[in-house]
């Protein structure tokens, strides 16, 4: 965890709510805190130019402020802050790729009203080359500290105990060691193909209570080297009979982050996301974290 946590920042109410909670991260990771800024010039305008110079005197404001505001709040962490002419999307990949973790509100100062998760954040969330955190705005008024506290209590994490993922594993209990946190482990489950036939109408309780029992065996088998690295997190697994999108938001509810994994493909231009962490992304309610991995 030497690299530093990246935020992207464009003065709304959510990139102020992952500034927030990026700084937060920062600290507990021991690193600076990197503020990226993306002020591309309006269609029709030069940069430099006059209303270029304007677009950028009220971006670096906006990150004077929030420089500010964040050393009120952490007087001991290492604060930069950067800012840059290019698209947003473009411009924040490139500079996550020194970075440890890349944070993001979910949505920015664009789209419409009622708009879950912005254009920007999905790309962040599919394309990043390191981990992302997706922070929505707390409803009502933001507070400090509010809603970081949350953040404190649980990390869930999906897990596929079939094809498990370390990438995913390692992120989800570091993240839970370091807010000193109960880790939920959530996998979903479906029946057997060869449960389902013609002559088999009914499920029998006894054969379900044998398949999930099994499920369960092979989660706690898979789970077994990341409790011996990380002995000092409490760990909880459900296994449950839902799509795994449902069965990771229901468990999520109330919890401080949500950990899903991102398949990366190296002979594909642009990454992209599975259903499932794309029906989490719109419809979580605490901050996400989409872990890249090969596998």
């Amino acid at each position: 965890m030497s690299h530093s946590v990246l935020a992207g920042v464009d003065g709304s109410g959510h990139s102020s709510a992952a500034a927030d909670w990026a700084a937060r991260e920062a600290m507990l990771r021991g690193v600076p805190l990197r503020l990226f800024h993306a002020s591309p010039p309006l269609p029709g305008t030069a940069v430099p130019g006059p209303a270029g110079d304007g677009l950028r005197q009220v971006g670096a404001r906006m990150l004077q402020r929030t420089v500010a505001g964040l050393a009120d709040r952490y007087p001991d962490l290492e604060v930069r802050s950067e800012q840059t002419d290019d698209a947003p999307a473009p411009a924040l990949l490139a500079a996550a790729r020194d970075a440890g973790l890349l944070v993001v509100g979910t949505r920015g100062t664009g789209g419409f009203e009622g708009l879950a998760v912005g254009s920007v954040a999905l790309r962040m969330a599919a394309a990043a080359p390191c981990s992302v955190v997706l922070v929505p705005q707390p409803s009502g008024t933001f507070v400090t500290g509010t809603h970081l506290a949350r953040a404190t209590s649980q990390v869930v994490a999906g897990f596929d105990a079939h094809h498990p993922v370390g990438e995913v594993a390692d992120f989800a209990f570091a993240a839970a060691e370091a807010h000193t946190a109960r880790l939920r482990v959530v996998q979903a489950w479906a029946f057997p193909a060869e449960s389902v036939s013609p002559r088999t109408l009914v499920v029998t309780e006894e054969d379900r209570a044998t398949w999930e029992d099994q499920e369960v065996l092979r989660l706690s088998d898979a789970l077994r080297v990341w409790r011996e690295k990380y002995p000092r997190v409490t760990v909880g697994i459900d296994v449950v009979l839902l799509h795994p999108a449902e069965a990771l938001l229901n468990a999520s509810r109330g919890a401080g982050l949500l950990v899903v994994g991102r398949r990366t493909d190296p002979t594909a231009a642009e990454g992209r996301l599975g259903p499932v962490t794309h029906a989490v992304l719109h419809h979580a309610r605490c901050p996400v974290a989409v872990v890249p991995h090969a596998g």
